[in-house]
């Protein structure tokens, strides 16, 4: 089946193929077509370009008329905890009176409240639940999605929520890209919290197997912070992870700096994700690195947190940024990328084209799937959004708590 999109006022993303992510300032350049037309077969872009072109195709199955609207690459989110039993609203009201997150966490709430609720909840009452958070996330324009574990923390729970994952992406079959993420090392468990080197070794020796053996991940990722996991106690479990073929991410620099950055600049990881507080040294080592920095705005915004990630630094630097939603219970429960990018735009001093470009293909790059989404490419698969009727494309951050999205393609 063909689909023809005409009169694309402005035609957003258009970068070449062979462009899989965008490395410092080069983030600032954001193509487009003007006057654009688009046409999509099988799935896959097959042509782009101004309507003014005189073989344009005009043939097609199906078609969208696009006058005074833009054309851009579907969302992104690198960064989500989709999979969750229940929401952690009695917490935000704990902060509200006063109580910091970090003193939530070490009563018993955060993660391990989540693990609780998610433990007592049946695999398909957790599938449901995240299967209506993952329509509502592709209705905000998301196309590609990772979703960690971590809200198990014990073997049975952890295996569960991954095989959740993997029947979310059965169930959604092409329409979305779906990256699954094993975080069994979120928090060390009550039962264990006397005993940390056990479940360090719960993780190593009884989960990673399994989920090599089922083939539940494709990342694994580890909260390296004080009211978490060591840098040490990072390094080894991602060294084991290795040894599984799962490729490493981390959580850090949310709160504090603790030799995060260097552990996962040591195991070659993916990205790193939170960086709310980051020395110029830290600055300095991404900046050198392949790794990408991933920056979650929701998460300091509605944790009322002083520290922002410092992204014009990170850009200015020479490192690649990403955005996503940290979407969870406790500390960010949105799923919209619509709202993150006017957030990195108002609190991280991004602009308009940075943070599209952040949220687009740095995201998928974030992912290892930017050979098929993140950007307007032939060959790419046709993932997009098509905006209602707007002034400029720097409306869309500009317009933020109002949808601008009139149709998810």
């Amino acid at each position: 089946m063909t689909l023809l999109i005409e009169n694309i006022r402005w035609l957003v993303g258009t970068h070449p193929l062979s462009i899989g992510r965008l490395k410092g300032r080069e983030i600032s350049h954001l193509p487009m077509v003007e006057n654009a037309f688009l046409l999509i077969d099988n799935q896959r872009i097959t042509r782009f370009g101004a309507m003014s072109e005189p073989d344009r195709p005009t043939c097609a199955d199906a078609y969208i008329e696009a006058t005074n609207r833009a054309v851009l690459p579907a969302f992104c989110d690198s960064h989500t905890h989709l999979v969750f039993a229940a929401s952690r609203e009695e917490e935000f009201e704990m902060r509200l009176k006063g109580m910091p997150y970090e003193t939530i966490a070490a009563n018993g709430g955060g993660i391990l409240n989540s693990a609780r609720k998610l433990g007592a909840m049946s695999e398909s009452e957790l599938f449901d639940r995240s299967w209506t958070r993952l329509e509502e996330a592709q209705s905000l324009g998301t196309a590609a999605i990772e979703i960690k574990s971590g809200y198990g923390l014990t073997v049975e729970s952890e295996l569960k929520m991954l095989r959740v994952i993997r029947r979310l992406k059965e169930t959604v079959g092409h329409q979305m890209a779906i990256k699954a993420t094993f975080l069994g090392a979120h928090a060390v468990p009550t039962l264990f919290k006397d005993n940390r080197k056990a479940y360090i070794s719960l993780i190593i020796n009884e989960l990673l197997p399994k989920i090599a053996t089922e083939g539940l991940a494709d990342y694994m990722d580890v909260f390296c912070e004080k009211i978490a996991f060591s840098s040490d106690e990072t390094d080894a479990l991602l060294t084991a992870a290795a040894r599984f073929g799962l490729r490493p991410k981390i959580h850090t620099n949310q709160f504090n700096s603790m030799n995060g950055i260097e552990t996962a600049l040591k195991h070659k990881a993916v990205s790193v994700d939170h960086l709310e507080v980051l020395t110029e040294n830290e600055v300095h080592l991404l900046r050198n690195s392949s790794t990408i920095a991933t920056l979650l705005p929701t998460a300091p915004f509605f944790l009322n947190d002083s520290h922002t990630p410092p992204a014009r630094q990170l850009i200015d630097s020479g490192a690649t940024v990403a955005l996503a939603t940290d979407f969870n219970p406790g500390t960010s429960p949105s799923v919209s990328m619509p709202f993150v990018v006017s957030l990195a735009c108002i609190r991280l001093r991004m602009t308009p084209a940075e943070s599209l470009n952040a949220a687009t293909l740095n995201g998928a790059a974030a992912m290892e799937v930017s050979n098929d989404f993140g950007s307007i490419a032939v060959g790419k698969r046709g993932r997009m959004i098509l905006t209602k009727p707007i002034p400029s494309v720097a409306f869309l951050p500009y317009n933020f708590g109002t949808s601008w999205i009139e149709r998810v393609i």
